[in-house]
């Protein structure tokens, strides 16, 4: 009895081998196939375990900035700003006269970037508001006046900032040089015609006056 009883309980013992046995098989195997399954989402694309139609990678947003298209607030416009020459009326000395600063768009664009004028007076010569655009300021003791106008001037169109001023009562009659027009604008591609001189003539002051 006791020699049966040890053979059933060697059989016993054997079965819990063979389990313990299959048990470490059956993990290793899911260890495996876990390692293989983070293989695929490490090396493959994004929808290598997709459960459907793959997408197409075409419609994929774009993330590459450099081969984006600019923005068209970034973009420069092809305009040409120029400065069109004109003479202010002439004027007696403790007189007033108007400088008439005239900017042109060659085109072809309009303008998409806001553009400056600046008028620069002779000696003897102080500027005297109101101005046209009202944005206008003294500069440099007054002897410059900045203005600034809007994006938007059109092909073949103008614009003129206003700037009056008064002549210094003891000026001597004749021709006072050294004052200019110049425009400046981030879009324009052909700086050589953004500045102009002008001369203002002092004229006797007329009788009765």
């Amino acid at each position: 009895m006791e020699r049966r009883q040890g053979r059933r309980t060697g059989l016993r013992g054997g079965s819990g081998g063979a389990a313990r046995r299959s048990d470490r098989a059956a993990g290793f195997t899911a260890v495996m196939a876990a390692g293989c399954a983070l293989a695929v989402l490490t090396a493959g694309p994004s929808w290598a375990l997709w459960p459907g139609p793959r997408p197409d990678p075409r419609s994929a947003p774009r993330t590459d900035l450099r081969a984006a298209p600019l923005s068209p607030a970034t973009v420069p416009s092809d305009s040409d700003l120029e400065v069109v020459r004109l003479d202010p009326e002439a004027a007696p000395p403790g007189g007033t006269t108007t400088i008439h600063a005239f900017v042109a768009n060659r085109g072809p664009d309009p303008t998409a970037s806001p553009f400056t004028v600046i008028v620069t007076l002779p000696d003897g010569v102080t500027p005297e508001g109101p101005y046209f655009p009202a944005n206008c300021e003294e500069l440099g003791g007054g002897q410059r006046v900045r203005c600034v106008f809007e994006p938007g001037l059109k092909e073949r169109r103008s614009a003129t900032a206003l700037v009056p001023v008064r002549l210094s009562p003891g000026l001597p009659t004749g021709t006072l040089t050294g004052g200019s027009v110049a425009v400046h604008s981030p879009d324009d591609r052909d700086e050589r015609n953004n500045r102009q001189p002008f001369d203002l003539t002092v004229v006797e002051t007329a009788a009765g006056s």
